[in-house]
């Protein structure tokens, strides 16, 4: 089965199950469906990015700050993010990832809109990332990273979905940080 063949749940703006429809057709008609977000960090502290490959259905050949993807019809969040990590990374065994927040994505006109899961799990396991999702990774520094990000002198296209996650993951570790 292609990519665009696999089937997701349709939901509303409140993440209520009302249908379901192949990948393909919910992307062209800008159904409302559900994506996992896994912020993957190494033994060192380290955060995993990747470039994903020009065969992409949605934001080609784009930098990543996360590993995930759609959760499939009749799937939770938990087993998507848990699929979707062990997958991309190329490993099994992986611990659990914890949940941290959900927000909805508005693609403007892209793909639709997305119910978007936020993720993070520590894999400490070698990784062997998907070839066919994955055509360049690395393991960044927060300083590595942030010389990357939008505004920065070597500023990559990052796709838009993974930036919007990561600014909202950013603003509320800020919130959460003793003294604020």
């Amino acid at each position: 089965m292609s990519a665009s063949e696999e089937v997701l749940d349709v939901v509303d703006e409140r993440d209520r199950v009302i249908g379901r429809a192949p990948r393909g057709e919910v992307y062209a008609r800008g159904l409302t469906h559900r994506c996992t977000f896994v912020r993957v960090r190494d033994a060192e502290g380290r955060l995993f990015v990747h470039r994903r490959t020009a065969g992409k259905l949605v934001f080609p050949s784009m930098y990543d700050l996360f590993v995930g993807g759609v959760v499939g019809a009749g799937e939770s969040y938990d087993d998507a993010a848990l699929r979707e990590a062990e997958e991309e990374l190329g490993v099994s065994g992986l611990p659990r990832p914890d949940f941290l927040f959900k927000f909805l994505y508005d693609s403007g006109g892209v793909a639709g809109r997305w119910w978007s899961s936020v993720y993070e799990v520590r894999c400490d396991l070698p990784v062997r990332p998907q070839a066919e999702e994955v055509a360049w990774h690395a393991f960044l520094t927060e300083d590595e990273l942030r010389e990357r990000l939008p505004g920065a002198p070597g500023a990559w296209e990052w796709v838009p979905d993974g930036l919007a996650a990561y600014e909202r993951l950013v603003a509320e570790e800020s919130r959460r940080r003793p003294g604020r």
